[in-house]
């Protein structure tokens, strides 16, 4: 199943990240290495540590009338009333 969910800015895009890092059972340190990068700046991403670039980015997207989504799969989704539902029908 998927999961789409509005980014409305740096420590929601942080959370999002994390959160579809942690249903793919990676580490920071597995994306770290993977892109070549220290494990503490995945920590501050996944923080939603502001700076500069992210935060123009918002502001512009903000300023045009953009509204940011993102969508990842969600492994672990409890089924228990979508499966009554399909048992009923």
């Amino acid at each position: 199943m998927k999961l789409t969910t509005e980014v409305t800015g740096s420590f929601a895009l942080g959370q999002i990240i994390q959160q579809s890092r942690m249903q793919q059972e990676l580490s920071q340190r597995d994306i770290a290495r993977t892109l070549g990068i220290s494990q503490k700046w995945v920590w501050e991403m996944e923080q939603g540590k502001p700076g500069i670039l992210m935060d123009r980015l918002f502001k512009m997207l903000d300023a045009v009338g953009i509204t940011l989504y993102a969508e990842f799969d969600v492994k672990d989704w409890d089924k228990t009333d979508e499966t009554a539902e399909m048992d009923e029908a």
